[in-house]
């Protein structure tokens, strides 16, 4: 390649989009490298809508970052036709004592987020599309709702591109190698050579990061879309999106959009660990009885045919915690959330502080959270 390259970004999905029109927009010359389509299916940025929620029962360390990805998502769709950011409400659901609940009681408490305690009848009689179990109880958050994630790589990728930005599609990274302040990518069509690499391949990372491979595993996920008795308790403007952690396991849910049906998924959904190259797409129908499992019990009427589904993948770390950190014994490589599962809705966020780490080498957010080091802390 002729020109001279600034970064080179492998992977654009939700991360590697938000990434390259963030370098892009700071002037630095990018190329980024994507395996198959924009917006594809086979990762883990599709789905037609994703989950945003500031009450973050996984870690109050999370919320600042989100108030940060609230306010980028809401940059990014000014001029669009349609907004990328639908604020429905959101719901986390669980018990007293449970993660869920507990856990997003506590970031609201802590960062002073506006929020509702709700019990199993309040629940109920406020949102009818529900029918809890007895012991139930709800956190409210009003700010919370979904994005629609392959409009939003789209969006990024149209503005990266208008600020300069190259991007290949269905070019496959074979390896790369750095040294001495250069990197040097080898793809099954051309070597490039730039200052830093970013690697942004979600369930590809294991592959392309060998010093991840001991920490990520990659695992089939399942949603399912089942027909909806009554679809006005179902509307965005009735029906927020949810966690739920209840005794069949731990879920999470849709209003009905784009398509029809109430869309539904289950987290570690059948604990499968997989490789995005051999991963089994079909949906069966002992996926479907896993979802119909809570479908049926706390959203009876969306118990309908199951009228749609797909598969995706969740990367996890062992602390299901993201990791944003530089590969070990090779600086110029940023290595970019591995996001178990729980990564999109920071999608805008993190395009800014990996734009801050290459540009300045560190970030006024606070990512310790993310850092490698946790990982190989000696226990004394």
């Amino acid at each position: 390649m002729s020109q001279t390259l600034d970064v080179i970004v492998v992977g654009v999905g939700g991360m590697g989009s938000a990434v390259t029109y963030q370098l892009a927009a700071r002037g630095l010359r990018v190329l980024a490298l994507e395996q198959h389509d924009l917006g594809h299916g086979f990762g883990s940025s599709h789905g037609l809508t994703r989950i945003i929620r500031l009450a973050y029962f996984e870690d109050p360390s999370y919320v600042p970052l989100l108030r940060r990805a609230f306010a980028l998502w809401r940059e990014l769709e000014k001029g669009l036709e349609e907004p990328l950011l639908h604020v429905t409400g959101g719901l986390d659901v669980g018990f007293a004592g449970s993660l869920v609940f507990e856990g997003s009681l506590r970031s609201c408490r802590e960062h002073k987020l506006s929020h509702e305690v709700l019990d199993a009848t309040a629940l109920a009689a406020r949102f009818p599309g529900w029918h809890p179990a007895p012991n139930a109880m709800a956190v409210y958050q009003p700010d919370a709702g979904f994005l629609t994630p392959e409009r939003c790589i789209r969006a990024y990728v149209d503005r990266a591109r208008s600020h300069g930005a190259t991007i290949h599609i269905h070019e496959k990274v074979l390896g790369y190698t750095a040294s001495n302040g250069r990197v040097r990518v080898r793809t099954d069509r051309a070597e490039y050579e730039a200052a830093q690499l970013v690697l942004t391949a979600g369930p590809w990372m294991a592959d392309l990061a060998p010093s991840l491979q001991p920490l990520l595993a990659p695992e089939r996920q399942v949603l399912g879309w089942f027909d909806i008795a009554d679809h006005a308790r179902f509307a965005p403007t009735a029906f927020p999106v949810f966690v739920l952690e209840a005794a069949e396991g731990t879920y999470y849910g849709f209003p009905e959009y784009g398509v029809p049906g109430f869309k539904i998924g289950r987290y570690h959904h059948r604990d499968e660990r997989i490789h995005p190259d051999t991963m089994d797409r079909a949906v069966h129908a002992a996926d479907e009885a896993v979802l119909r499992q809570a479908v049926a019990r706390y959203f009876p009427d969306a118990n309908g045919a199951m009228q749609s589904s797909a598969a995706c993948i969740f990367t996890n770390t062992p602390d299901e915690h993201f990791i944003i950190d530089r590969a070990p014994d090779m600086p110029e490589v940023l290595l970019v959330s591995p996001c178990s599962g729980h990564g999109f809705k920071f999608c805008s966020v993190i395009g800014e502080i990996c734009a801050d780490l290459v540009q300045h080498g560190t970030t006024s957010h606070d990512i310790a959270l993310f850092r490698l080091a946790r990982f190989f802390r000696r226990v004394r």
